[in-house]
């Protein structure tokens, strides 16, 4: 994968800079992430590609042989589960480039955290 002098200032930039099987994922990831949150703003964040929404939902980055996924998922039992095999030792997940990338576990993902975040928001709201 590329290295980077410099951080992109989009997610275009950051797509661009890998080859076209790779921008491939990377532009379905972020199809993905679009559709399952729609209300979602892009961004750079740690020069990867972020979307946020009451907070951060998903970072997402792509390695010489697999595609990372952060921060790690807690709070549902059976997508933990079915993360499980992708899970790093830090319970970031690593989808091989050369395997299929499971888009709808990301989509499973998003949904997740955008329910998170609106509840921790709500209780921010709440508290003042």
């Amino acid at each position: 994968m590329p290295t980077r002098a410099k951080a992109p200032n989009s997610i275009d930039e950051y797509i661009a800079g890998f080859p076209a099987d790779v921008q491939a994922i990377l532009e379905r990831m972020r199809v993905t992430v679009a559709k399952a949150a729609p209300g979602a703003r892009e961004r750079i964040s740690y020069r990867m590609p972020a979307f946020e929404q009451d907070g951060i939902l998903l970072y997402f980055a792509a390695f010489a042989s697999h595609i990372g996924v952060y921060p790690p998922v807690s709070g549902d039992e059976k997508l933990e589960k079915a993360l499980a095999p992708y899970a790093g030792p830090k319970k970031n997940l690593k989808f091989p480039v050369a395997g299929p990338i499971p888009y709808d576990l990301i989509r499973r993902i998003v949904t997740l955290r955008v329910k998170q975040n609106a509840a921790r928001a709500e209780a921010r709201r709440r508290r003042r």
